[in-house]
């Protein structure tokens, strides 16, 4: 074979290269590990060696390989088994389910020993859509575990449901709140079992920690899982000390050794993009300092593969626990808050903006988990002071959920370069749940991705899995229709983008947020051969067919890794 013949051709179909002008064309030849033409089926089919393997396609579509930019790998491998049980919507539809669920568990379980669970969501629980003031409490459970502490995380990774075993194990009673926490009191004042924010963590931080050999297992299941669904890259978002505590220390350093471990013996079939957690939900400037002084970045031998290039910083909760910060009050009343350190909200504020400056001057790109209106205006003032104080040019900052973002941050992220990352797919998840949290105006704005495109905002969209799965046909679909996937109903139609704008999100603009916008991302000679291969023509298909569409064929680093 030829040195300068294409090892690959895939020739025949609709390719969308997804550059600067959504230029489509028939086929696309690679050589090694790099994409090196693109063009007609003619012009391809004339670059043939004796030894390349070429894919007819047949009309099928070909798409840069998608990046979920925002995805706890390690967290998503260890929600599945051996590590927890499923109690999530439709697998549990009430809380008897749950009970039922923990009691099959604490049959199979040793005596003592944690029975783990996630993905409950108590917008989908009957008891709770028949009783607005029924919540899951720890009675549920410990009629079904007596003596098995049970510590079972919501969808959101926001929420804890324990049991009186579990408090008891973890010394938790009504003087136990962290800051940034909120313990659900009984009119007695013992907790009823459930714990927000940070003070999950109480009981998270007592489970048993995987190895770094289970980790490693965890995260190469997700990588197959993620190359069946057409995905090469993605964002681990937040590893580090401020993640010690969490479920199995899923955003922790433990998981720095599993991935570099993996990367080192060539093991690593994703490009896994990392931002720092040096300081936990409920942290302060001087956790971030220690924390940023205690790690250290993942070695790789490739950087295109592993690297570290942000820092992650928790700002406020989530709107279903009306944990965030917001201008106007929540449909039962209050308005959130910021969960940093600090007695007051003047003081939340300038630990948050110290927390913020500090990274800003360290010299790393800022995630910040925001989604209230009033966190996010604070947070992205932040972001300006910060460049104010020590200008770096092209810091690339952005905002991530940003559910709320208003028209002033909107336009304040476009002036200064920053951008917002966005989750469609959680949008269509419960977005009719949200009418009775913020009402149904606020509701039907929530993740304004087209206002964030029109403003001039980089808008990357991610599944934010375990939260959803990382499914970016859905993403893809909300964004083009923003209905909620339980009515059918619009939920914000003037907030639907092109499909060109939502697959940017997923590809060209997801490898700008990861600084890698010169070599992946988009479909272009001497970018990398990451690909991903529909089953179908994607132009002019209905955009309620998106999630019907299968991924045939994935390509990464020039290999095929999946083939359908």
């Amino acid at each position: 074979m030829s040195d300068t013949a294409p090892t690959l051709i895939l020739t025949g179909g609709q390719v969308l290269t997804v550059d600067g002008d959504f230029t489509i064309t028939e086929g696309v030849a690679v050589r090694g590990r790099d994409i090196v033409a693109t063009g007609t089926d003619a012009e391809m089919r004339a670059l043939a060696g004796p030894g390349t393997r070429i894919v007819e396609l047949a009309g099928r579509t070909v798409l840069p390989g998608i990046n979920d930019s925002h995805l706890h790998g390690a967290a998503y491998g260890m929600t599945k088994p051996p590590f927890a049980i499923d109690v999530s919507h439709p697998a549990v539809g009430s809380i008897s389910d749950v009970a039922a669920t923990v009691e099959q568990a604490v049959l199979a379980a040793r005596p003592g020993e944690w029975i783990v669970g996630l993905g409950w969501d108590p917008g989908y629980l009957a008891e709770c859509l028949a009783d607005p003031e029924r919540f899951p409490h720890r009675r549920d459970l410990d009629a079904v575990a007596p003596d098995n502490p049970v510590c079972l995380t919501d969808f959101s990774q926001h929420m804890v449901w324990a049991n009186s075993a579990a408090l008891r194990q973890c010394g938790i009673d009504a003087g136990s709140t962290p800051p940034g926490g909120v313990i659900d009191l009984e009119p007695d004042g013992q907790p009823s079992g459930i714990l927000r924010e940070a003070a999950q963590l109480l009981v998270q931080a007592a489970l048993p920690s995987p190895t770094v050999a289970q980790r490693r297992q965890a995260i190469q299941g997700v990588i197959r899982e993620l190359h069946s669904r057409g995905i090469t890259s993605y964002t681990e978002p937040g590893l580090g000390p401020g993640g010690t505590e969490t479920l199995f220390g899923g955003l922790s350093t433990d998981n720095w050794s599993a991935y570099a471990e993996l990367a080192e013996d060539g093991e690593l079939g994703a490009r896994v993009s990392v931002l720092l957690l040096p300081a936990p939900m409920g942290g302060s400037a001087d956790d971030v300092r220690k924390g940023l002084a205690e790690l250290r970045r993942p070695q790789s031998a490739d950087p295109r593969l592993l690297r570290a290039i942000g820092v992650k910083i928790f700002a406020d909760g989530v709107p279903p626990n009306r944990t965030a910060w917001m201008n106007e009050p929540y449909v039962d009343g209050g308005h959130g808050s910021l969960c940093v350190h600090g007695d007051t909200p003047a003081l939340q504020v300038s630990e948050l903006r110290e927390m913020i400056r500090v990274a800003h001057e360290a010299g790393f790109q800022l995630g910040v988990h925001v989604t209230g209106d009033r966190a996010i205006d604070t947070v992205v003032d932040a972001f300006i002071a910060a460049d104010v104080a020590a200008p770096r040019p092209d810091a690339r900052h952005y905002v991530i959920h940003g559910d709320f973002v208003g028209a002033d941050s909107l336009a304040k992220l476009a002036a200064n370069g920053y951008g917002i990352n966005m989750n469609p797919a959680i949008k269509w998840t419960i977005s009719d749940l949200m009418e009775m949290v913020v009402g149904p105006e606020r509701s039907a704005y929530e993740w304004p991705v087209r206002s964030a495109v029109e403003a001039g905002v980089t808008v990357c969209a991610s599944s934010d899995a375990p939260i959803t799965e990382p499914d970016w046909r859905q993403g893809v679909a909300s964004m083009l229709l923003r209905e909620s996937k339980a009515s059918g109903r619009p939920s914000g139609p003037e907030q639907c983008v092109s499909l060109a704008e939502a697959l940017r999100a997923y590809t060209a603009n997801a490898a700008w947020q990861d600084f890698a916008d010169d070599w992946k991302g988009t479909i272009e000679p001497g970018k990398v051969a990451d690909l991903c291969v529909l089953d179908r023509p994607l132009l002019d298909l209905d955009p309620h067919d998106i999630t019907q569409v299968e991924v045939d064929l994935t390509v990464f680093d020039g290999r095929v890794v999946f083939e359908r």
